[in-house]
């Protein structure tokens, strides 16, 4: 059985996959990475810009300034002020060549069309000039880049309405059981509500990925082996949910090896998700997630997620680790490595109740997971202890 750090580590070697570049709206390119670097085609600001509310000015020799006009954000550029004359100026608003500086209304009396300045201000005070933050014809974001808000903010202000990136891996997610039922069935004895495609469909949304095919399949194996075929067809990475363990009606492990996938690992030493299958066939990649939603879920975040960092061409891969105290004294004699769903408040880590690999209840009011290694685990409250912390929604 392969420990945790081993498969991770067995993910982390296989081979980076390079996706075609693709043409998309500055607008839906969130989290996206650029694969050609942005030129600036006009430089920010483009024109010199007040800093201020206040005047403008061309400075005199003396404190009083006389009031010819007023320029609003907007406006065209059309004064053309002599020495010891200004304009009534707002933020953002174009300033004058002609005028040498901004002085913010606080610092100035104004007396009908005069103002008084109450001291000299410095030749560029509260100017910002042509170029200051991007010049024209420069590169401010590069090749590899990741667009958060900011970026996309700064690429839609040069006027760039399409970004060029990287392709998003084609995901598809199955999901198996003769016991799933979509909701609002009527709900017969022995049945469930099937929400593992929904778990698996908005953690991918988190990283701006939409599944492109998500599916569910009775445990018979010529069913499992026709849906799997096609997802291996029109997928970069394959997520099966459930049919991975050893009982009679788990046929995924067969209907992999008939379709010639190379099993790379299988069984991970962890609790949740011990029935974890990784493998390829040609540049797909295929993860056979066990079905209890926690544990799906957990081996989602852990495993999964490193993997499209990847493929995404994100620098970071998967979920971000720090050691934190502990809040309470925690006991385990369990010899597997565990993920414990957890909240990090104020500094510190709590483990929550409700662990089972059944239970969501925990996962809905975690922010966390803490990873113990194997062998058990008796940690008193202040030590420090290994926490992964979920994606934030917030």
């Amino acid at each position: 059985m392969t420990t945790v750090e081993e498969a991770l580590r067995l993910i982390q070697e296989e081979q980076k996959v390079v996706f075609d570049s693709e043409s998309i709206a500055t607008s839906k390119a969130l989290n996206r990475v650029l694969s050609k670097s942005i030129q600036a085609p006009l430089a920010l600001p483009s024109f010199k810009q007040s800093a201020m509310d206040g005047y403008a000015l061309h400075i005199g020799t003396g404190l009083n300034y006389e009031v010819v006009g007023e320029q609003k954000a907007g406006d065209a550029n059309t004064f053309e002020l002599e020495p010891g004359e200004c304009i009534r100026i707002f933020t953002g608003a174009a300033v004058p060549d002609s005028a040498n500086a901004v002085v913010i209304q606080e610092k100035i009396n104004r007396f009908e069309n005069k103002i008084e300045v109450k001291k000299l201000p410095q030749v560029g005070q509260n100017i910002r000039a042509e170029g200051t933050q991007i010049k024209k014809g420069s590169f401010p974001l590069e090749k590899g880049q990741v667009l958060n808000p900011a970026g996309l903010g700064l690429i839609q202000s040069l006027g760039i309405k399409k970004v060029e990136v990287y392709r998003n891996p084609r995901v598809s997610v199955i999901v198996t059981g003769n016991e799933l039922l979509p909701p609002g069935s009527n709900l017969s004895e022995g049945k469930i509500f099937e929400s593992n495609s929904l778990i698996l469909k908005t953690a991918l949304n988190q990283i701006q990925i939409e599944p492109k095919i998500i599916t569910s399949v009775p445990d018979r194996l010529e069913d499992t082996q026709k849906v799997l075929k096609k997802a291996f067809a029109n997928s970069d990475l394959v997520l099966i949910s459930g049919g991975i363990s050893v009982g009679d009606y788990d046929f995924v492990g067969k209907a992999l090896q008939k379709l010639g996938v190379n099993e790379i690992f299988y069984k991970v030493r962890q609790r949740p998700g011990k029935p974890l299958y990784f493998g390829k066939k040609g540049n797909v990649f295929c993860f056979a997630l066990p079905g209890n939603p926690a544990s799906t879920l957990s081996c989602f975040y852990v495993y999964v997620l490193p993997l499209l960092s990847r493929l995404m061409n994100f620098s970071n891969y998967g979920l971000r680790r720090e050691m934190l105290p502990i809040a309470h004294d925690f006991q385990s004699s369990e010899p597997r490595a565990l993920f414990l769903k957890a909240s990090v408040n104020q500094g510190k880590v709590s483990i929550l109740d409700h662990q089972n690999s059944s239970m969501l209840i925990s996962f809905a009011k975690a922010n966390a997971l803490v990873y113990l290694p194997e062998n058990g685990a008796n940690i008193k409250a202040h030590e420090k202890v290994d926490v992964l912390f979920l994606p934030d929604l917030n």
